[in-house]
């Protein structure tokens, strides 16, 4: 077959219509060789004869979408020195665009034989990899507009793709748990009735299904196991795995742009199926395996592991950089992805050993014209040593706020130590962001996510589940914060089912109500359980997957009129921290921006945070400050608002405060469903607050008066002026 001498860019397998530029990267290799299958398995070899700058590449004519490719490398093997090349395993590209098929596991996938990793195996591989696929580049993206849906109006929905879908009766059969399938306007329209503004993708980087799990029946559902980092997994397709993949992943993102709803990638840059030294040969630890990989100093043939995994990507090295920077300007340019959440994101922090925030890393993505520009989400969390670094990651980052859950959950289980981080976490996090300059946006706020418990078993299940791993319930986390409410799972105790109800709207209420941006884990407004497992990463069945047959409607509703609240009131989703202090200077006392209330009325005081008085507390939020326009261009201000919390077993009385704050309160939400919707409440009245709830009151709108244009009333306005403090909602002006 012949082949040209190509280019060294773009690394992988580019079409342009007349054939395929095949390029790949291997400092270390002494010879390279591109293998071409049939559909049936017969391989051609073509030597990689032109290499620059360690590229080495060719053009093949003729070659086009659909055919099936992988490469062998050639070099010296040492795994003492880090060297493991063996031209008898054929290597996936790293950088290819699609995957065909999986791995069959086997010897032959090992680079050495079982039972003594210091020995190299040569049987061939190339029967039991999955292969690269050659794809059509092009999709018909006309009319799709990205809807940049700013920080401070966004809400998170994180979401499997199969867990999603699998089980939606009115998804078509052959369309459920695919791509295809999450685009059906019945899966769109949910998100819609909920509000969602963008939905967070675990991961769809192709990925490897563990041999381990496969042996007891199990399966990597999660798919934080990637092993090609340009390529839609090929399982989520429904219509075919020689580059359909690719294209209906792109209707999905078009479907879902139609919407209105941005799509954020779950991205794991920080280690690869590869794993350790013990562990299969299938792409990277063949191809260079000293560049992509972190090595251990004194003995090269172990790899460093900051993720409990494995490996670590070598993100010192170039090439394994402008991997990472390649993949996540393919997604963003030609997937049209709105933006990322990083796994472990700390590794990537890791040019040395220290983690380290002005890393390579970060400056490359703060210098990116594309990457910058969407949105960048850290799990801001490794294994290593320092590797908890909430608060940490550079300004334009954004993080999932792991103190946040935890001291939400803390707060609604009723510990009194938990009130004034409770407050905290309330207002967007300042101790964590604020000193770097950021805002509250920087917080992304959840109280569950795919890993650990839903919100329905939260409120369910004191310990954890998870027989049904294979682990003799000793995986997954087992500090849970949670409360089963005096029962262990399922009861048809009437009392127990009501508080456990209650307490999911009360998570939902202070997760959309929070300053920073709410994320909520996928079925969580259903009231979806996984029976208590709460690390459901190797459960591909009914365990982990939505139940749409067992909707709790009513909750569905709560979520989305909570929802709706947030969107049309800026007050609770500010731009800048509170401060605390006046929001305008007029006559008479300034109004704070936050004042936090005791039950009695009374302002909270500095000593009242450590003083134990009880779990209840009242925070006023000024909307005078909170300016944005409609979408006429007028610019509008909101309403004030107060939040009462009782996360305490008893019911409490809570006195309004003065009349400064407002005449009357319309109270908006209920969670124990008692007084919403009743007749506007006055200040000082007491209104009664059912054991764990939350209320909700906004300011009440006085009704506009009449104008009377006769000649008559001008003239009595004229002999009668309106004193100033005459005016709805002013105080009375004091006797002389």
């Amino acid at each position: 077959m012949d082949a040209w001498p190509g280019s060294t860019y773009p690394l992988g397998a580019t079409f342009d219509g007349n054939g395929t530029n095949f390029a790949i990267f291997s400092e270390g290799a002494t010879r390279v060789e591109l293998c071409l299958f049939t559909e049936r398995g017969r391989e051609t070899r073509i030597p990689l004869i032109d290499v620059d700058a360690y590229v080495w590449h060719a053009y093949v004519p003729n070659i086009g979408p659909g055919q099936r490719y992988g490469f062998r490398v050639h070099g010296e093997n040492d795994p003492s020195q880090g060297l493991r090349f063996n031209p008898n395993k054929l290597l996936l590209d790293p950088y290819a665009k699609a995957v065909d098929g999986q791995i069959t596991w086997g010897q032959s996938v090992f680079g050495y034989d079982f039972g003594d990793p210091d020995t190299r195996n040569d049987e061939d591989s190339a029967a039991a990899m999955m292969k690269g696929v050659v794809i059509s580049p092009f999709f018909d993206w006309t009319g799709d507009r990205q809807p940049k849906t700013p920080y401070a109006e966004s809400f998170i929905y994180e979401a499997h793709v199969k867990g999603l879908t699998e089980l939606h009766p009115d998804v078509p059969e052959e369309l459920r748990g695919t791509y295809a399938g999450v685009a059906h306007p019945a899966v769109i329209d949910h998100l819609v009735k909920l509000g969602v503004t963008a939905i967070e993708l675990m991961p769809v980087h192709q990925f490897v299904n563990d041999s381990t799990l496969q042996e007891k029946g199990l399966a990597n559902y999660w798919g934080y196991n990637t092993i090609a980092f340009f390529a839609p997994q090929n399982t989520y397709a429904s219509t075919g795995q020689h580059g359909q993949q690719v294209q209906e992943f792109k209707g999905m993102v078009r479907a879902l742009h139609d919407a209105g709803i941005e799509v954020i990638l779950d991205v794991v840059y920080n280690h690869t199926a590869e794993g350790n030294h013990m562990g299969p040969t299938l792409s990277m630890r063949g191809i260079d395996n000293g560049a992509y990989y972190h090595l251990e100093d004194d003995d090269k043939r172990y790899y460093t592991d900051y993720t409990g995994t494995g490996n670590s990507l070598n993100v010192r090295h170039p090439h394994t950089l402008q991997l990472i920077m390649d993949s996540l300007r393919y997604w963003v340019l030609e997937m049209h992805v709105d933006g990322f959440r990083f796994d472990l994101a700390s590794t990537l922090a890791r040019e040395f050993y220290e983690v380290d925030r002005l890393a390579t890393f970060f400056e490359l993505v703060q210098q990116d014209p594309v990457v910058s520009q969407v949105k960048l989400i850290a799990e801001p969390w490794d294994v290593g040593p320092g590797g908890y670094q909430v608060g940490n990651f550079p300004p334009q980052w954004t993080e999932w706020n792991g103190k946040y859950r935890d001291t939400v959950r803390d707060f609604w289980r009723g510990e009194p130590q938990a009130l004034g981080e409770f407050a905290s976490r309330l207002t967007g996090s300042a101790d964590l962001y604020e000193h770097s300059g950021r805002r509250p946006v920087a917080s992304i706020n959840f109280v569950t996510a795919h890993d650990g418990f839903t919100l329905r078993d939260l409120v369910s299940y004191n310990e954890k589940h998870n027989e049904a791993n294979g682990e003799d319930n000793n995986d997954g986390e087992s500090h849970n914060r949670s409360s089963n409410f005096g029962v262990e799972g399922p009861t048809d105790d009437v009392e127990v089912l009501s508080i456990r109800a209650r307490q999911q709207r009360n998570f939902i209420a202070t997760l959309l109500l929070s300053q920073g941006v709410p994320m909520l884990l996928h079925g969580d407004e259903l009231g979806r359980t996984q029976g208590g497992n709460n690390n459901g990463y190797a459960q591909d069945n009914e365990i982990t997957w939505i139940d749409w047959s067992t909707v709790d409607q009513p909750l569905v509703e709560f979520t989305a009129a909570v929802a709706r609240l947030r969107r049309e009131h800026p007050t609770f989703r500010r731009s800048r921290f509170f401060d605390g202090r006046p929001v305008k200077m007029e006559e008479g006392a300034p109004i704070p921006d936050i004042v936090w209330l005791r039950p009695d009325g009374s302002v909270m005081q500095p000593e009242d945070w450590d003083s134990g008085f009880g779990r209840a507390v009242g925070v006023f939020l000024n909307g005078d400050g909170i300016r944005e326009r409609d979408r006429r261009g007028v610019e509008i201000t909101d309403k004030h608002f107060i939040v009462l919390f009782n996360a305490g077993d008893e019911a409490t009385d809570f006195h309004l405060p003065s009349p400064t704050f407002s005449p009357k309160w319309d109270v908006l939400i209920d969670t124990a469903g008692a007084r919403a919707n009743t007749d506007p409440v006055s200040p000082g009245e007491t209104v009664p607050l059912e054991a764990k709830s939350v209320m909700v009151l906004c300011q009440h709108e006085l009704p506009e008066p009449e104008v009377d244009h006769s000649v008559a009333a001008s003239l009595t306005a004229q002999a009668n002026p309106l004193h100033p403090d005459d005016l709805p909602g002013r105080a009375p002006r004091p006797e002389l």
